[in-house]
């Protein structure tokens, strides 16, 4: 992992001073709301439907296990709302249906960073500085800017990978870090790498898609992807270049940014984002970036050009960490002995398969603890799951762990001789779920039980729809898919990834849900990523469990089987297109219309 020196640590330590500063002249009416807004959003402070919301920066979803332990106590001892505000949001959620407004906790998001949603800004200033303790702050996590650059979790430690693109992260999080360019731009940018040959960072749905390649002479550069996004128009990026030279990966961004910047509408928030204009100007937009380019290379010397000597100083902080490589039984002896012991332990033998795959060292294991279960809503974790998560890191996992954009945690240096321990450990814990890539594996929004621009609640969804399907049997026959849900068209649970993707519309001040089939992020799994679409009018609430299932029933119909194999949800879809699936669903709003 990176380790912040001591500028890295002034910095951090004068900002949140500044930010302590800015509340205090707030506080004493020194400062507008309009004046202090822009500050506290600079610093990844928002204010949502019933109080502040705070994300923390996780870049390339690299956590030490010190980190953890510091989020726990967030978590534990500054995110509980004022009796009053809370009282009133449960009294307004309970006539909603909804009994549960969980505090005390951390919630995962699907750019990995931490959110916080009870924490009141009077004590603000006090996380800032604690979070500033660990090296971690609120930066860049909201605002027009460059925001947190993501990464495949499986960085360092894939055996498919071709380069490391952590380095590469963490030189453009420097760089991008308060740059006057990528300030004020027309609206949020997004940047994700992936340095493997699956995309497991579903670059394409990004505003820039960065895919690490070697060229026919073996020289490292980049695959470039420009335009991709959700929200109210999706849009898998374009390629821009199939291979650019890792060095000028920098000076390529610069050019992309200052076209956007030029070009880019700032008249209409929903129109602002690059993938309109990568779109309405086609090749054009394409000649732009190539001319700026030029420009920086050739007339300007190629400023942010990568000097070698920077590329492996901060590579060194990137190696296996002393703890994982110490001397452990043969890879033959371990693996036969957990081999054993899986066939005495249905339970293990499953875990295994599920939730350990491949590591590069063959005497290593990549292992995802799912947090996924009843009564806790996607990507949530309480403060006591924090703090057993910071145990099983170092005791496991060489004290660093890895969020996923699936809002789950990954812990990365597994030796395979600790797999049964960490099993019995994390199962003790209760973290050792086995629906990893299964439909309980969703990813959900915190939607409209927190979010102010949400139009509906998606944790009440994700919970019936948890509820449905219990029995891991059935999870595991129905096979790997995967369920996303947003709570409005922002798409913060990346419904048009989702092979399933439900999205929570308001009609006339009422919840509804669109279903979408066929989306897919791009990883081997599901193919290139595209967008999902539409199956048909929208679902009430209480409808919309059945309909996943009535089309789940269809899959299990017209699945066919491929030699050992059935064939997926994503391939079936593909295969016979949407109209089964539709008439389906249609049968659930039928019968719901023959019963009123």
């Amino acid at each position: 992992m990176y380790r912040y020196n001591e500028f890295d640590k002034a910095f951090l330590a004068r900002r949140a001073a500044q930010f302590r500063d800015q509340i205090e002249r707030w506080q004493s009416g020194k400062l507008s709301e309009a004046e202090f807004l822009p500050l506290r959003l600079q610093n990844g402070w928002y204010v949502q439907r019933h109080a502040p919301m705070l994300r923390v920066a996780v870049p390339y979803g690299e956590l030490s296990s010190a980190q953890l332990r510091v989020l726990a106590r967030v978590a534990r001892e500054y995110d509980e709302p004022h009796a009053d505000v809370y009282r009133g949001a449960l009294e307004a959620q309970r006539k909603l249906g909804t009994v549960r407004l969980p505090t005390h906790q951390a919630h995962f998001t699907t750019r990995t960073n931490v959110q916080f949603n009870w924490i009141p800004l009077s004590k603000a200033a006090d996380v800032m500085d604690l979070l500033a303790t660990v090296d971690m702050h609120g930066i860049q996590t909201s605002g027009n800017c460059i925001r947190n650059i993501s990464c495949d979790e499986r960085a360092g430690v894939a055996p498919d990978e071709i380069a490391d693109p952590r380095p590469f992260a963490e030189i453009m999080r420097q760089w991008t870090t308060l740059h006057p360019e990528f300030a004020f731009l027309p609206r949020k940018f997004k940047i994700a790498i992936s340095g493997a040959k699956e995309d497991r960072a579903a670059t394409g749905w990004h505003d820039v898609g960065l895919r690490l390649v070697r060229d026919e002479s073996g020289e490292l550069g980049f695959r470039v992807s420009v335009g991709g996004g959700m929200g109210r128009t999706p849009v898998i990026g374009i390629v821009l270049r199939e291979f650019l030279p890792w060095r000028h990966i920098m000076n390529y961004i610069e050019a992309v940014v200052r076209v956007y910047n030029q070009y880019g509408r700032r008249d209409n928030k929903f129109k602002a984002r690059i993938k309109i204009l990568a779109k309405a100007e086609g090749q054009r937009f394409i000649d732009e970036v190539d001319d700026e380019f030029r420009q920086i290379v050739e007339v300007d010397g190629g400023p942010h050009t990568i000097p070698q000597a920077e590329f492996d100083r901060i590579s060194t902080f990137f190696v296996v960490p002393p703890q994982a490589d110490a001397c452990r039984p043969s890879d033959a002896t371990a693996a036969a002995a957990l081999h054993a012991a899986s066939l005495q332990t249905p339970q293990l033998q499953r875990w295994l398969e599920r939730n350990v795959a491949p590591h590069k060292d063959p005497s290593m294991r990549i292992v995802t603890l799912s947090f996924k279960r009843l009564l806790q809503a996607p990507g949530d974790a309480t403060a006591d799951q924090l703090e057993r998560v910071a145990e099983l890191v170092d005791r496991f996992s060489a004290g660093e762990a890895r969020v996923t954009h699936t809002q789950n945690i990954v812990l990365p240096w597994v030796h395979v001789d600790d797999l049964q321990p960490l099993w019995h450990a994390a199962s003790a814990m209760q973290l050792a779920s086995t629906n990893v890539h299964l439909l309980t594996d969703m990813i959900s929004c915190p939607g409209g039980d927190f979010c102010a621009l949400a139009n509906a609640r998606s944790l009440p969804i994700a919970q019936s729809i948890m509820e449905r399907y219990q029995d891991l049997d059935e999870l595991n026959d129905i096979g790997e898919i995967d369920l996303h849900i947003s709570g409005c068209i922002n798409s913060c649970g990346h419904h048009h990834s989702g092979h399933i993707g439900i999205l929570g519309v308001d009609k006339d001040g009422e919840e509804w849900y669109q279903v979408t089939l066929g989306g897919t992020d791009g990883s081997a799994r599901s193919g290139d990523a595209r967008p999902g679409k539409v199956i048909g009018p929208s679902f009430a609430a209480h409808e919309v469990t059945d309909a996943v299932d009535a089309v789940l029933q269809r899959y299990l119909a017209l699945r066919e089987h491929r030699g050992e194999r059935c064939e997926t949800f994503i391939e079936t879809v593909h295969r016979v297109g949407l109209e089964p699936f539709k008439a389906a669903a249609d049968s659930v709003r039928a019968t719901a219309e023959d019963i009123a």
